[in-house]
């Protein structure tokens, strides 16, 4: 029983631990410097509720990770009369936005410096490079008026390829340890590692691949989706070197992958597909990453390669 000042004789009695000092300390949290331009996810593909949702859930893994982050979506076929804003106006808006902070604290009497540099960066939800985007994406960038900054996609990356690693276990293609994604064993004795977006595309994809091959122990060639042919030739080279159970790993997000290529690729090759990336929390990582880099601002993810 307690006393008033204090537990009953013999009961333990919890006390602070002490502050931990040396490479064992826990880092300080960071936060969001005060004024940072905002993080811009530019989002390809046809806008919809899903797309949005998938786009919010990753801007949300960026926010747990850095708090105080100024972030917004901006779609690149998006309509400015509908719920799905366009990247020209959010850019446009965070311009506006950072210009009207700077007249309220002038007439608050604070003494404040002109704003400079970039209103935002613009970050590609594109795991690979995709040329026709990305152009598309600078155009947009350029149409709006705004001085931002363009980051490189999010690919090639050890963190891509356990997102790959682990969409493949949830589909059943490949078995992996809870705690290290260690795979234990493989359903898939061959994987075709899907994407879009021309040459560039491909090589970057292959790049990942050799990362997932070394984490599943089994043969992973890049095909491309748009490209007539090219699933069919890689699954049939696989077939060849002596894999007998294919399957194919989307190296893709999710909503610039059009409508129907897919389902078309699974049929060519004739094996069981993994989901694409989507929301994987490595997805929001990379996004707030590429932010920080361009601003300096926070240490790299765990799994980037120091330069």
């Amino acid at each position: 029983m307690s006393t008033p000042t204090g537990p009953a004789p013999g009961l333990p009695v919890r006390t602070p631990r002490p502050r931990q000092s040396g490479r064992h300390r826990r880092p300080e949290p960071v936060a969001a410097p005060e004024g940072a331009p905002a993080l811009v996810l530019a989002v390809p593909g046809t806008p919809s509720a899903a797309v949005r949702g998938l786009a919010e859930e990753v801007i949300s893994i960026a926010r747990s990770e850095l708090p105080g982050l100024n972030a917004a979506i901006g779609f690149l076929e998006g309509d400015d009369e509908s719920e799905f804003p366009t990247v020209q106006s959010v850019l446009a808006g965070a311009g506006a936005q950072r210009t009207e902070r700077y007249e309220q604290a002038k007439a608050a009497g604070r003494e404040v410096d002109e704003p400079e540099g970039p209103v935002a960066v613009v970050v590609p939800l594109l795991a690979g490079p995709d040329s026709a985007l990305v152009g598309r994406i600078q155009q947009a960038v350029a149409d709006s008026g705004a001085v931002a900054e363009l980051t490189d996609v999010l690919g090639p990356h050890p963190l891509l390829a356990e997102g790959l690693h682990v969409r493949l276990s949830e589909a059943g293609l490949a078995r992996a340890d809870r705690a290290r994604l260690f795979t234990v064993a493989t359903a898939a004795d061959g994987i075709i590692l899907a994407t879009v977006g021309g040459e560039d595309a491909l090589q970057t994809a292959g790049i990942t691949g050799m990362l997932l091959a070394a984490r599943l122990a089994v043969p992973v060639m890049a095909a491309a989706l748009d490209s007539e042919g090219s699933v069919a030739a890689i699954s049939e080279a696989l077939r060849e070197s002596g894999s007998t159970q294919l399957a194919l790993a989307p190296y893709l997000v999710g909503p610039e992958l059009a409508e129907g290529l897919l389902e078309t690729a699974v049929k060519e090759a004739d094996c069981a597909a993994a989901e694409p990336l989507g929301a994987y929390p490595a997805i929001g990582k990379l996004v707030l990453y590429k932010y920080t880099t361009a601003l300096g601002i926070v240490p790299q993810p765990q799994g980037t390669p120091a330069n």
